[in-house]
């Protein structure tokens, strides 16, 4: 079996149905690929030991598994048990944090492994555990695998017996069938496809059995030590962002020593500790967002406006008309293009220079942490899932976004092309997409093309998402007029009338959502934006 290097094209897989890969049976192939076991612990010394036994059985080659476990802090300190696998080693969570992603970081950092394995201090796992995940990634690189598992009270077990049991392959042998309890995530596992048919595929990698190769950890930098509880699918959220796609692997099965968290004396505190978590740091997680005046930490979506050419009264009217809306979302931020890095200490005391109107722009949102200033938009908008870029004089109806940003996930959409009255374009990118499109488009592809093969592409008449009037600027008294604020006919090819009829839209092939990504849906004012249109 081959494994994906830098110049193999990397299979293109639609939405998560990851049906395009078939990966060798169980024991009928030879592993590449060093990895990595990494195991977060705090106490519990005894079921480190039999967590280490299973891992000592295992069928991946131990000559390319090593395994840390990461001491967060426990008293006394865990120690090393006799039955291990060779390459066994702990290390200790650095000072100023706490929790499991704070130990994963310390453990990712002192892995050599070319696929990290996250794996809890209280599993025992099946001895083909770690083969049956981690064959799917010397298929591809941008795949997360996650293990099954059972919970069960810990029973009367010694190392020795869940080695002998694990290694002979009878590892149910060691627990009560009866007193099992299956988990919720296998479930919806089985009710989706084995997620193939899953629209929030990353809401089930709750941990604590879940894989992946290097490319992604270094793309979503790692566990957010922030995030004490709930750190799995918040991380999952982020490699959901960056264009993974999650694949379930039943045959990895395991078992859980000790019932879930939720179902102890304090399980409702947990559920509301997680949730608080996930409202700040997991937008599509809209049920926790319902109240729509408060700040949160990952805005919904992000709006880009190019401020090339443009006035500083249209730059301000335009950020108070976004911002200052009462209807749609509230939860967004705006990126506002510019040479700002270029701009010099000076430049607010030269009254009737342009670095002067930017200078008073600057000034005047520098302390909004909704707005963002930057030289050129980001590759991605991540961790924001939806990203929106249109002309700086035609900002988006007060309801537009949410219609589209629910059209888009009710049909699953990569990109919307949104056809102004004007005849100019803005576009919605679903931040995923964006991502895979990036991963996965040859040199001089269009990423416009990758989307409508991974997620789809549409175009539609901006009437149809509104239902009242676009947030207009008010504009300068006699403006000059700019760049920006010229009409300018569309670069992508025109489409038949019926388009422009009310609630009217078209879907594009492969080859229009080219033509569009050179069109005029990514430049305002004659500058190329980042983000969708940009490659690096």
């Amino acid at each position: 079996m081959a494994n994906v290097t830098e110049g193999q094209a990397r299979p293109r897989i639609r939405h998560n149905d990851y049906s395009p890969l078939v990966p060798p049976p169980v024991g009928e192939w030879v592993p590449a690929l060093p990895a990595s076991v990494v195991i977060p612990a705090h106490g519990r010394q005894h079921r480190l030991d039999l967590t280490l036994a299973a891992l000592a059985a295992q069928t991946y080659p131990a000559s390319l598994t090593e395994v840390i476990v990461v001491d967060d802090g426990s008293d006394p300190p865990l120690r090393l048990p006799e039955i291990r696998p060779a390459n066994t080693r702990i290390v200790s969570s650095p000072a100023g944090g706490w929790g499991a992603g704070h130990a994963m970081n310390a453990g990712i950092e002192a892995a050599d492994g070319e696929i990290v394995q996250r794996l809890d201090a209280d599993m025992v796992i099946c001895r083909e555990h770690l083969e049956a995940l981690f064959r799917w990634h010397h298929l591809t690189d941008y795949l997360v695998t996650i293990g099954g598992k059972k919970f069960a009270e810990e029973p009367d077990l010694t190392p020795e017996q869940v080695y002998d049991a694990v290694r002979h392959g009878t590892p149910a042998s060691l627990f009560d069938p009866a007193a099992l309890v299956s988990s919720s995530t296998e479930e919806t596992i089985r009710r989706l496809d084995g997620l193939r048919t899953s629209r929030n595929p990353y809401q089930v990698c709750t941990g604590p059995t879940v894989s992946l190769r290097r490319t992604l950890l270094r793309e979503v930098r790692g566990f957010d030590p922030e995030v004490v509880r709930g750190q799995d699918t918040e991380f999952a959220y982020r490699l959901a962002q960056a264009g993974a796609v999650f694949v379930p692997d039943m045959t990895a099965r395991a078992v859980h020593l000790g019932l879930p968290a939720q179902r102890g004396a304090h399980g409702k505190a947990i559920v509301r500790l997680v949730e608080t978590h996930l409202a700040q740091k997991v937008p599509l997680r809209r049920d926790l967002r319902k109240e729509r005046g408060r700040r949160r930490l990952v805005p919904y979506v992000e709006i880009v406006l190019d401020t090339t050419g443009a006035e500083e009264a249209l730059i301000r009217a335009t950020v108070d008309a976004i911002l200052g809306a009462q209807a749609g979302l509230t939860d967004i931020a705006v990126t506002l293009v510019g040479p700002w890095p270029e701009l010099s200490d000076r430049a607010s005391r030269m009254p009737g220079s342009r670095e002067f109107d930017l200078a008073l722009v600057l000034e005047t949102f520098r302390h909004d942490q909704r707005v963002r200033f930057a030289g050129e938009a980001a590759p991605t908008a991540a961790p924001t899932p939806f990203r929106y870029t249109s002309p700086i004089d035609a900002p988006p109806a007060a309801d537009a976004l949410e219609r589209m940003t629910r059209a888009m996930l009710e049909e699953r959409l990569g990109l919307l092309v949104v056809e102004l009255s004007d005849g100019r374009t803005a576009t919605l990118e679903r931040t995923e997409a964006v991502a895979r499109a990036r991963l996965l488009a040859r040199p001089g592809e269009e990423p416009a093309a990758v989307i409508e093969a991974t997620h789809g592409v549409r175009h539609a008449a901006e009437k149809e998402f509104r239902t009242t009037p676009r947030r207009q600027p008010e504009q300068p008294a006699s403006p000059a007029k700019s760049p920006a604020s010229q009409p300018r006919q569309s670069a992508a090819p025109q489409h038949d009338t019926a388009a422009e009829k009310p609630g009217a839209s078209q879907r594009t092939g492969a080859q229009q959502g080219g033509a569009v990504a050179s069109g005029s849906a990514n430049r305002q004012g004659g500058r190329r934006l980042g983000g969708l249109f940009r490659r690096s």
